[in-house]
């Protein structure tokens, strides 16, 4: 999930100029795992007609019972050892043990290259099992259903079809469905399934009675997360359908991966933009015609990940900036970078979808009684978790844009407005979570697929 640079900030830039000139600045429950509670038959009726028939032959033999027949279970089977299509088998199912893979292990260099083999740190790693475990299961639940969803997703699907897709999947997996109280903050969704098309770079996904249908000719961005106890995987991906917008997922491609690469213990973080911001701008693509310059989107940036809070207080800009603040050991990083052959600039725009309850709310008071119960509501199913209106609509509120409102303008809820560049242009994005370990930096969230 993007983070969304302050206005005020980007006139603090130390940019390049770009080739125009301008700056660049998740308890089981059965529905979850799929399955559905088996029922018998019912029994079949005394023949009692057939039974006098015979007491007046003299029949002496009893008439045998035909045997009960028994439904057979739909979805996933209890005992299954792969994932089922669509993804409804329990990740500590496959992984009985908890032993869930681990991402891409990668050894630090330099002068940070002790830590490898350090004892110190070892057992500091081993101190952090739990934390460890919980972000791998995540990992494995995001990765699981990302290669799902990017075989099945096809135009003509409508976005509602697709999040909600993604979503169960999600929530299968982990064996939380939400919808009891607390139950989504066990394990599930780490944030809303965002679906950005085209010029619209971040931050969409469809509200309830929304039929938007994806394209042919549609560049999608699919951002979501899954979290285990609140540690929270976030990593995304960019769909396509046309071959001509392969050069601008490449771009990006190659500027995340450029971005995971030179994060680490002490690197700095404007740095580490300058170096995603001159992969990313070495690529060109050409659209009916034209040839475009990729450009990083100079007002979203990569962030830090605290425990059920997807912005953390760190920012990965995707420019060269003048921050000298470093990378320290024991951080979480989402490294995203979004390319477009727009302004490479986004701003508001559209219905919002997306909110979250502020981690510094105010203590204010709140004289409309349907803002009161809707706190309450988040406060009890989503705490600082984003969620989004369909989920508010999931666990059967209605009527609540009033009451959501006014928690927004009260300062209590942050919403987060669908994020755009210009008209006509086409975005990208590519992102992964890394986990600073004291040992290794492992990018958490890598798997076959990118």
């Amino acid at each position: 999930m993007a983070a969304q640079v302050p206005a005020e900030e980007l006139k603090k830039l130390s940019i390049k100029e770009g080739a125009n000139g301008n700056s660049k600045a998740a308890a089981t429950s059965t529905a979850a795992n799929g399955n559905s509670i088996e029922h018998e038959s019912e029994d079949d009726d005394e023949d009692d007609h057939g039974t006098s028939a015979a007491a007046e032959t003299g029949d002496k033999k009893k008439k045998k019972r035909k045997p009960r027949k028994k439904k057979k279970k739909s979805g996933a089977s209890s005992n299954a050892t792969a994932q089922s299509d669509p993804p409804r088998v329990l990740m500590s199912q496959l992984f009985p043990n908890a032993n869930y893979p681990e991402g891409e292990i990668v050894e630090y260099a330099d002068e940070n290259r002790y830590r490898t083999t350090s004892e110190e740190k070892r057992h500091l790693d081993n101190l952090n099992n739990d934390f460890l475990t919980d972000y791998h299961h995540a990992a494995e639940v995001h990765r699981q259903v990302r290669q799902w969803a990017q075989k099945t997703i096809k135009p003509g699907q409508t976005l509602t079809d697709i999040a909600e897709g993604i979503e169960n999947s999600v929530r299968a997996l982990v064996g939380h469905d939400g919808l009891t109280e607390g139950d989504a903050l066990i394990a599930g969704m780490g944030f809303p399934t965002g679906l950005s098309l085209n010029h619209c770079a971040a931050h969409y996904t469809p509200n309830a009675g929304n039929k938007m249908v994806l394209q042919q000719n549609d560049v999608m961005k699919v951002d979501f997360g899954v979290h285990v106890n609140g540690r929270i995987i976030d990593s995304a991906f960019t769909m396509t359908f046309e071959d001509k917008y392969d050069p601008l997922l490449a771009a990006v491609r190659a500027a995340t991966n450029a971005g995971v690469k030179e994060a680490g213990i002490d690197a700095r973080l404007g740095e580490i933009g300058g170096v995603i911001q001159e992969v990313m701008e070495s690529y060109e693509v050409e659209l009916g015609g034209t040839t475009y310059p990729v450009k990083p989107i100079r007002n979203l940036n990569g962030h830090t990940i605290k425990p059920f809070s997807i912005h953390g207080d760190k920012s990965v800009p995707i420019v060269k900036t003048n921050d000298q603040t470093k990378m320290e050991e024991g951080d979480v990083f989402a490294i995203e970078t979004f390319g477009s052959t727009g302004n490479g600039y986004v701003r508001d725009d559209m219905e919002t979808s997306h909110y979250a309850k502020k981690s510094d709310a105010p203590n204010v008071p709140l004289r409309l009684s349907s803002a009161k119960s809707l706190f309450s509501v988040i406060n009890k199913n989503f705490g600082t978790l984003p969620f989004c209106r369909r989920y508010l609509d999931r666990i059967g509120q209605d009527k609540y844009l009033l009451g959501l409102n006014n928690l927004v303008s009260s300062g209590l809820v942050e919403g987060y407005p669908p994020l755009v560049d210009k008209k006509g242009s086409y975005t990208a994005q590519f992102e992964h979570t890394i986990l600073l370990r004291p040992t290794v930096k492992e990018v958490i969230s890598r798997g076959d697929d990118y």
